[in-house]
């Protein structure tokens, strides 16, 4: 056989490995030493190889096969990111089940709606606390039939017949295999690209969320280019630590694993994510701007408790990094005096910034779901971090655009990712068509025909143009973009990301839309603002306490200030400064409905229960009492009262500002 057969045989080869249970297979038998996956369990890394990972996915599938789960049949996933979560997806794809994954922290009543769209009838399920949801969801009338749990501890009295332990299963399954030969190995070759791989459901910003169908051909096909467009290899190491539930953890952390057969780690828990972080050193990392928002407000903490040499050496070599620290990174040219003080703020600042960080070894970072702040961009980069952004979401199986490597810009998402077409409407939306294109809603014909159009082409939702560099911009959500009534743009979006920034400021909800001026509500960051009081000797006792301070009003009056000054730079959105404020009385909350599982603003319901505070808002008050329904870390609803301030912030005169055509 001459090299070009050869290389013909291992292309078709490939073309064969179209679901993840053949990819898994294929892993097993070329690299079954190689590190597949990890856990860190009592403080100690636990690794499983690719070939333990094959044994260990098929006594899962066929004890699942032992319980009655079928083709077709759903299956729950709930819990935090661990192996045996994972081993459950690829076990149900064997069986040609659907995995249905579900938000670990969600409560009751929005896991009964997804459970029950998606006639789940199997649950596997992490501990006690998410057994004891499906058990609810049982007594609530769900088709859920059998649970199988990962961790027994606070289950030794459970004696439902329907309810089996992780060990249990395999047993079974193994008798299963051993009484059934070669039953694995047909499920297996009996899966196709075109069969249903995941069911995943939307954040449900505005409504119900809706259940996304995505193949393996979806799947497996957008995880090849993406690899191929960032030279991923099987040496990379991953942090999972993502929900399962949401998209990117399924592409990066599942389907970009088991086609470049890279080792994915599961960190201890939910509190030990940033140290496992920095223990770990990825090379590969992925985190929503919320996650880099937090880290960078950590970074800004340590420094205010930092000696005042420190502080002004930090300051000093930030200011190097802000000057060419970018340029560096991209290899352009920067003069010798430079590079010399970068060398050395990085032996000094950096280095030992991005080591305490974790990111020592980052040779790739992404950040996507929503649009991230220029400035908290521009601060990783800044410090050699080969952060960047896409653009992305369910229906496309997460891929739209992507930067390469020395086109990456703050105010862009870059180019259209492999094997996508994207074009922009004559009401500027923009639209895609892809191989990762989902195949529908589940159950709603009118919902998928609405969104995607016979051809292919799927609606974003999302305002956006292609700059002259051909890069996409993307504005905001189209039905947030508005215009105040003297006619000016308003993008909310944009300015919140302005906002959060500041370490002091977590969230932030601008209105605007058929409004005179931008007003905004603002959520404090508790641990950031917390360690300034401490400094400060400001006494409270509560977050509403906090909130309420005249001094914690004025330091983020100020901050509005200073992105009032940088928006008065920007002819586009110099209208959109903000002339009045309030900093809220309790956290924007999941629980509550204010936020969705991914921390996406839901802003219609915000703007329904915060009605009068928004009036307020324009209606040149001064001072309002409120009471608010909330939900405690317990569960338990109360009501929270308070008196809120509100403030005016000065803005800055500027030239006429651009109108957004009508």
């Amino acid at each position: 056989m001459n090299d070009t057969q050869a290389e013909a045989a291992r292309v078709s080869e490939a073309d064969t490995l179209d679901t993840f249970p053949k990819l898994l297979g294929d892993l097993a038998r070329r690299t079954p030493d190689h590190p597949a996956i990890r856990e860190k369990d009592y403080g100690i890394w636990q690794t499983w190889s690719w070939g333990q990972v094959a044994e260990e996915v098929r006594a899962l599938a066929c004890g699942l096969a032992a319980i009655g789960l079928k083709r077709g049949d759903k299956i729950a996933i709930i819990g935090d990111n661990r192996p045996r979560l994972y081993w459950t997806m690829t076990a149900a794809q064997v069986l040609g089940a659907v995995p249905v994954p579900l938000y670990q922290d969600a409560v009751i009543d929005e896991m009964v709606y997804v459970v029950d769209h998606a006639e789940v009838r199997f649950a596997m399920a992490e501990d006690q606390e998410q057994v004891d949801k499906m058990l609810e969801l049982r007594r609530r009338g769900s088709q859920i039939e059998q649970i199988v749990y990962d961790d027994d501890r606070g289950l030794r009295h459970y004696d439902q017949d329907f309810l089996h332990s992780f060990e249990e299963v395999q047993a079974a399954g193994r008798e299963y295999d051993a009484a059934n030969p070669g039953f694995y190995e047909a499920a297996i070759a009996r899966g196709k690209s075109e069969d249903t791989a995941i069911l995943l459901y939307t954040s449900g910003t505005t409504g119900q969320p809706k259940g996304v169908v995505l193949s393996f051909g979806n799947l497996v096909q957008t995880a090849k280019n993406s690899i191929g467009f960032d030279g991923l290899t099987k040496d990379e190491d991953v942090l999972a630590y993502l929900p399962m539930a949401w998209v990117g953890d399924h592409l990066f952390s599942y389907g970009q694993s088991y086609v470049a057969g890279f080792c994915v780690s599961c960190p201890e828990s939910h509190d030990t994510v940033l140290h496992d972080l920095r223990e770990l050193g990825p090379t590969y990392f992925f985190a929503p701007p919320a996650i880099f928002e937090s880290i960078l407000t950590t970074v800004m903490i340590r420094m205010e408790d930092a000696s005042w040499i420190k502080r002004k050496m930090f300051s000093y070599f930030m200011a190097v990094a802000k000057r060419c620290g970018i340029r560096i990174l991209d290899g352009l040219p920067v003069s010798f005096g430079d590079r010399v003080l970068y060398f050395l703020g990085k032996v000094l600042v950096y280095g030992p910034l991005r080591n305490t960080l974790g990111f020592s070894r980052i040779r790739l970072a992404y950040t996507a779901g929503e649009a991230i702040g220029p400035d908290i961009f521009d601060f990783y980069r800044s410090i050699g971090v080969n952060l960047k952004q896409l653009y992305g979401s369910t229906e496309a199986s997460v891929s739209i655009t992507a930067q390469p490597d020395g086109e990456v810009l703050p105010d862009t998402v870059g180019r259209p990712s492999p094997g996508v077409e994207i074009k922009i409407t004559d009401d500027g939306e923009v639209m895609f068509r892809s191989p990762g294109v989902f195949q529908e809603y589940y159950k709603d014909p009118e919902a998928t025909a609405q969104t995607k159009t016979e051809d292919g082409w799927v609606h974003t939702g999302d305002a956006g143009f292609f700059s002259e560099n051909g890069h996409l911009k993307i504005i905001d959500r189209a039905q947030d973009v508005g215009k105040l009534n003297d006619g000016t743009l308003f993008a909310p979006k944009y300015v919140e990301n302005k906002l959060k920034f500041f370490p002091e400021i977590r969230e932030a909800v601008a209105f605007g839309h058929d409004r005179d001026y931008c007003a905004a509500f603002i959520n404090i960051d508790l641990e950031a603002v917390g360690n300034w009081a401490e400094r400060n000797n400001i006494a409270y006792a509560s977050y509403q306490e906090l909130a309420a301070q005249p001094e914690v009003l004025q330091v983020i009056k100020r901050h509005i200030e200073a992105v009032n000054r940088d928006l008065a730079g920007d002819p586009q959105l110099a209208g959109s400064q903000i002339k009045r404020f309030l900093v809220l009385h309790k956290e924007l909350d999941p629980d509550d409905g204010e936020l969705t599982r991914t921390r996406k603003v839901r802003r219609s319901f915000v703007s329904e229960k915060y009605a009068k505070l928004i009036e307020a808002l324009y209606s040149g008050t001064e001072r309002m009492h409120v009471e608010t329904e909330m939900t405690f870390k317990d569960g338990r609803k109360g009501i929270v009262a308070a008196d809120i301030d509100i403030l005016a912030a000065e803005t800055v005169e500027t030239a006429a500002p651009l109108k957004k055509a009508s």
